[in-house]
């Protein structure tokens, strides 16, 4: 007998895939449906699913699309009735957007593995962040893949500042208890590194041999990081493998 899905992933350009995630939803035997608003798929019934991820994408949080102002609705009715959300790039600029927040441009663009000064990029954890069960298991600073030139901004109280960014301040944020948002890519594999280094009009200045390099230099780190935090997210949400 089959057994529905539980967690629906959601691609806002065709060429980022869930990469990682999904190769761990499938390790855990986890049943999720993939839609690609960039093909046009229609949003089906939230109701039968436990989780929401949103990936990243060109497009700006900022936009007056039907796409965008649909896609914020979504996220904010989701959020609001306490199911677990995981964002990723603009998956994060949108949950804080439909939040009340503020998406700005950042004073520079984060593009790949190092900034302009040659300093690998790297996540450090708040205090909060730190306390936060997402994070168990996790060093306190860890480096990470860039592809952005927007940023969050936000007072809210019910948003917390879990990890931060030299050149981007804000690169995790959680919502209320249950919602997440990452501005880096934990999730980017060498499969997806080598279509965004083909496609992605921000990567195309850089070798696509030195990206594909430094992912397979960071190796079992990042995969080991990646594995953590999103095993840890998947907890929080009481959602747990097994035969389906």
């Amino acid at each position: 007998m089959s057994v529905s899905p539980e967690v629906l992933i959601v691609k806002n350009v065709t060429r980022e895939g869930p990469g990682l995630i999904g190769e761990f939803l499938k390790e855990e035997k986890i049943n999720f449906d993939v839609i690609d608003l960039d093909e046009g798929d229609v949003w089906p019934d939230l109701e039968k699913y436990r989780i929401l991820i949103v990936l990243g994408g060109p497009d700006s949080a900022n936009d007056s699309t039907a796409k965008i102002t649909t896609e914020l609705e979504k996220i904010r009715s989701w959020v609001l009735s306490g199911k677990p959300y995981l964002g990723i790039c603009l998956g994060l600029q949108l949950l804080v957007k439909a939040l009340g927040g503020q998406v700005k441009k950042n004073p520079v663009k984060e593009i790949g593995f190092f900034d302009g000064e040659g300093q690998p990029y790297a996540v450090r954890l708040t205090g909060e962040g730190l306390s936060d069960p997402l994070f168990q298991g996790i060093q306190r600073e860890f480096p990470v893949f860039q592809l952005h030139g927007e940023t969050v901004l936000f007072d809210d109280p019910s948003m917390t500042l879990l990890g931060e960014g030299k050149h981007c301040r804000a690169q995790v944020v959680r919502a209320g208890q249950g919602a997440y948002g990452f501005q880096c890519h934990f999730e980017v594999t060498e499969a997806l590194l080598d279509v965004w280094s083909q496609e992605d009009p921000d990567l195309l200045g850089i070798p696509r041999e030195a990206l594909t390099g430094e992912l397979r230099r960071q190796g079992r780190q990042q995969r080991e990081t990646a594995s953590v935090i999103f095993r840890n997210f998947l907890k929080q949400g009481k959602i747990e493998g097994g035969c389906r």
